[in-house]
Order: C-alpha cells, then sequence, then structure tokens
C-alpha cells in the first residue's frame, strides 16, 4: 500500500503538470480557451478542449496506476466518459498508448489540425515523475491493492480553471474563485465497505515561481485504514470563533441558520474538492452543502484525508432526520462503493441529501444543532 499511496502522489504530480502545460503552452493555451461555436467549433474541435484535458489527465491516471497495480485494472474510476466524435464523424477513445508517437496519433484524430496540441499532450502523459519526498517514502503500509477501487476527479471547478482569474483576493485565507480552487482530487476506497483509506489532493496553481513566474505545485496526502492515520498535514486546531464555508448557490435558510452560530464568519468559495481543502487545513471548521450535487469523485480523496486527521464527511439529510428522530450517536460517513439505486448517468454516484465536512466532531454537532 506504501508503493501505491507513492503512485498516487506521483499520478497527482503528473496531473497537475498537464493542467498547467494547457495554460502555459500557447497551441495548448489558445484551444482551452477560445470561444468555439457554431461552425467554427464544428470545423476545429466538435468538444470542448477542457473535455479533453480534463479526459487526458483521467486517463493518464488509469493507465499509469493500471500499469503499475494491474489488480487495480477495472477498478479506476473517473468523472469523464473517453469518448469523442472527431470533425468526419468517427468516435475517438482517447486512451495512453504504447509510445509518445502513438498516443499523438490518437489524440491528432480528436484535434485535426492542431498538431502541434497533440504532440505536447502525448509527450506529457509519458513523461516520467520523480518524486523527492522522504517523508512519503518512509511511509510503510500493508493493505492489499486487490481490495481497493479508485475515484479520479481529473481537474475539479473545471470552470475556475477555464477563467483562469489568477488575482481573487483570498478571505481569512479562504479565496472565494479563481485557478487556486482547481485540484487534482484521487482517492482509494475499500471495495468492500466503500469506506474511503487514501486520498491525495493536488494544488497545480499553488503559487508563482517569483523568478520564471511560473505556476508551482503542492500536494496533500492522507492514510486512514483500520487504527492507521498518517497524514502529511498534521491535525488544524479548531477555528478561533466557528466557522463554515459554502458556495454562492447555496440557499438561504441554510446561510440564515449557520450565520448566528458563526457569528457571521460564513465563507464562500468554488469547487467541492476546494472547499474540503480549506477543512483539511483548518481555514474553516466545515463545509456544507445542502444538495446532492457533488459526487463521489468530488469527496473520496478529501473525504480520506478528513479521516487521516479525526474528521470525515457525513450525508447531511441522513444526519439531520437522526437528530430528529432523537439519535444522538456518530451519523454515517459517506461511502464509494454504492450507486444510488434508480438513477442513471452521473447521478448513480451523487452524494444525496448533501453533507458536512469537518476535521472536529464538536464543530460537526454545533452545525448539525444550528441546521
Amino acid at each position: 500500500m506504501a508503493g501505491l499511496l507513492q503512485a498516487l502522489v506521483g499520478a497527482s504530480e503528473k496531473a497537475a503538470h498537464i493542467a498547467r502545460l494547457c495554460r502555459r503552452e500557447d497551441p495548448l493555451f489558445q484551444l482551452l480557451v477560445a470561444e468555439k461555436t457554431g461552425d467554427d467549433r464544428n470545423r476545429r474541435f466538435l468538444q470542448d478542449f477542457k473535455t479533453l484535458a480534463d479526459v487526458l489527465i483521467q486517463e493518464v491516471i488509469k493507465h499509469d496506476l493500471g500499469k503499475e497495480f494491474p489488480e487495480l485494472q477495472g477498478h479506476i474510476h473517473g468523472e469523464e466518459s473517453n469518448e469523442f466524435r472527431n470533425g468526419q464523424g468517427e468516435m475517438v477513445a482517447v486512451r495512453v498508448c504504447a509510445t509518445p508517437g502513438d498516443t499523438a496519433a490518437l489524440l491528432l484524430a480528436v484535434l485535426e489540425p492542431e498538431r502541434a496540441a497533440a504532440e505536447l499532450l502525448a509527450a506529457a502523459a509519458h513523461q516520467d515523475v520523480v518524486l523527492g519526498d522522504t517523508e512519503l517514502a518512509g511511509v510503510e503500509l500493508s493493505i492489499p491493492p486487490q481490495d481497493l477501487a479508485i475515484w479520479i476527479d481529473p481537474i475539479d471547478s473545471t470552470n475556475e480553471y477555464i477563467a483562469g482569474c489568477e488575482d481573487v483576493a483570498p478571505v481569512d485565507g479562504v479565496t472565494p474563485a479563481g485557478l487556486g480552487s482547481a485540484l487534482v482530487l484521487i482517492g482509494a476506497y475499500d471495495r468492500h465497505t466503500g469506506c474511503p483509506v487514501l486520498g491525495v489532493i493536488n494544488e497545480p496553481f499553488f503559487c508563482r515561481d517569483p523568478l520564471t513566474c511560473r505556476w508551482q505545485g503542492r500536494y496533500h496526502w492522507g492514510v486512514a485504514y483500520g487504527d492507521t492515520r498518517l497524514c502529511s498535514l498534521s491535525p488544524p486546531p479548531p477555528c478561533p470563533l466557528p466557522c463554515v464555508v459554502l458556495s454562492q448557490a447555496e440557499g438561504g435558510a441554510v446561510r440564515a441558520a449557520l450565520g448566528p452560530l458563526c457569528h457571521g464568519r460564513l465563507r464562500f468559495a468554488a469547487g467541492a474538492g476546494y472547499k474540503m481543502l480549506c477543512v483539511v487545513l483548518g481555514l474553516v471548521d466545515a463545509y456544507v452543502l445542502s444538495e446532492g450535487s457533488t459526487f463521489a469523485w468530488d469527496t473520496c480523496a478529501p473525504h480520506a484525508i478528513l479521516r487521516a486527521l479525526g474528521g470525515g464527511v457525513v450525508a447531511l439529510a441522513g444526519a439531520l432526520r437522526a437528530r430528529r428522530e432523537g439519535d444522538t450517536r456518530d451519523p454515517p460517513e459517506l461511502v464509494y462503493n454504492r450507486p444510488v439505486e434508480g438513477a442513471v448517468g452521473a447521478e448513480r454516484w451523487a452524494n444525496q441529501g448533501g453533507l458536512v465536512a469537518y476535521v472536529h466532531p464538536q464543530r460537526r454537532e454545533a452545525v448539525l444543532a444550528a441546521l
């Protein structure tokens, strides 16, 4: 399992490199930000380039993890379908081929006539990643990979990634929007119980190098398996006054209920992964969402890290129902191996009924009581 943890981190670093590459290299950047509509869109690229960037990152992670751990093949799941219909009406399944040349040729079948873009992406997909993380290298764990499955969110907060706003001022450390909320999320869960056990959050756009002005990233990882709790971060203390982060789209009833608890310290941010990262870092005590608008790939990786820090993620609707019925036990955590009964498509993996992500159980209880 230690080798798998290192592989997850390595895959997240390659994914982050591709995400940065798409914003840095002009042949890719022009496709990323171009507003392609009508005839021009049909001629150049039927699918938004942002979707291809997402899919390629997802397929790179699947390829690299499946190659190193064959036991995981067929159990690595992502947000995106890998099929595109190109300008000739042909269906192309995006994947990582045996050589950079073969991968470039496949990508060109989607991107025609953007040969330079296809070659840049193929080279990045085949690039080796070397981790110089001595702490990570020293982790020793024991769990059979064949007991695990993976959820990938290749670029969480895609809209912020495309918009690319770089100068959004943080509020008490929480950035309301912008490029910094675009994350790579890779989480492993127990196939049998659905419990998240390994998580990696990668921030591709953490800061700029003052000399080169190029973006630099960072990553965080956590392990929560049996009695083992390991994390690249220390558990954060509770905020001096309760503080909760919400989506800008969150309803007025939730805002009104939590406002008095937080003494007005409600924070707002984009991206489910980023809001959970704010909890992980101790910038807020909890992330509350009242709608079922997040999915397994959004929450699996951050959930594993929160568990490693002593916290977790509970289903809000179920927790409130239990409280109304007088059940004072700890509410059950989200699990990642059970599709929603009767749902189709992506909705099969929705986190129905909203959620509360937290580190400190007492703050979780205060939030549930307020709601």
